[in-house]
């Protein structure tokens, strides 16, 4: 009986490092669907339709439905898709799912540039470098362009497209002011960034360096930006938000991630796969447990601060200079 369970267990061992290796092939398979607007085709038909139609809408005079079954068989698998099969020998007919729902461009919860994002080429090269960086040391992504990541964005206008798209224009803001329209919007960043930025109602663009100095403002909030850097990075930008904030009135609002190495929430084991991003990506950043966003916020001039947790990826911590 031994024998069968040790047997049993390396099966499942094996089994489980042959899912591994091979975990790429699903976000192939999804940036796949992305690039060929599947989700979006589904959903202009208001309900479930053929493999057929599917091909047809996706803007070529010859698809190869063969490649496109296939592909649509293990994102119907991973519950990307559905799948209602025709008990009388029709045609499979395919839905969306509560998953693909996010892949409608339009939508404004889309999380479609980011997975074409950081499934380029471009971006995907600095993670074959990581044990490189274990033995020599070095920046993963300057190991594999040359350059840093944002020189890179600097010099090259299609990535710093790509890089955009992805998030960093003002449109969080935007949807912050259209919501409450009392509220006037600063979209602060550097000039290459902001020189793509679309125009909104209740925002100012303004280019800057927030190493230098931040503008006036009653609250400064920072999305997916304190994680692009190490501790002493951040603490200098901190500083300046705080210069830049009344202070017994203002506060810094951080939408990042909060890591929780053994949790069990939804989103802690994605917490862990996005620190391993802020390796391949960045210059020394990370994503920080509460102990170490507490250490962060004290050193850049916020002693008190409140963790808001939200049905959502990532967190909101408030912090607040007195």
């Amino acid at each position: 009986m031994e024998t069968i369970e040790t047997s049993d267990a390396s099966l499942r061992g094996q089994a489980e490092i042959w899912q591994h290796m091979f975990s790429f092939a699903d976000s192939m398979a999804l940036k796949c669907a992305v690039e060929l607007r599947i989700a979006d085709i589904i959903n202009s038909h208001g309900g479930s339709i053929t493999l057929s139609q599917i091909a047809s809408s996706i803007g070529s005079s010859s698809p190869n439905i063969s490649y496109l079954s296939r592909v649509m068989r293990l994102l119907v698998r991973r519950k990307i898709f559905a799948a209602n099969h025709d008990s009388r020998g029709g045609e499979t007919l395919y839905g969306l799912t509560h998953s693909s729902r996010w892949l409608l461009r339009d939508s404004e919860l889309s999380l479609a540039p980011m997975i074409l994002m950081e499934n380029h080429p471009w971006l995907m090269a600095p993670w074959h470098c990581f044990s490189q960086c274990v033995k020599e040391g070095g920046i993963a992504f300057k190991v594999a362009h040359g350059k840093e990541i944002w020189d890179f964005a600097l010099q090259n206008p299609e990535f710093n497209k790509l890089f955009n798209d992805g998030g960093g224009i003002g449109e969080m803001l935007s949807e912050i002011v259209k919501s409450y329209p009392h509220i006037k919007g600063i979209n602060f960043d550097l000039p290459h960034v902001i020189a793509t930025a679309p125009k909104y109602d209740g925002i100012s663009h303004v280019e800057g360096d927030m190493f230098k100095a931040a503008p006036q403002a009653d609250a400064v909030i920072m999305k997916w930006i304190l994680h692009d850097w190490s501790d002493e990075d951040c603490v200098k930008i901190l500083r300046n938000c705080k210069e830049a904030i009344p202070e017994k009135t203002g506060k810094v609002i951080i939408v990042d991630v909060v890591l929780r190495p053994d949790g069990s929430g939804i989103f802690d084991e994605t917490g862990l796969v996005f620190d391993l991003l802020m390796l391949a990506h960045t210059t020394g950043g990370r994503e920080r447990t509460e102990q170490e966003w507490k250490k962060l916020l004290e050193e850049g001039g916020f002693p008190r601060y409140n963790i808001i947790n939200i049905p959502a990826f990532p967190f909101i911590i408030e912090a607040f200079p007195q």
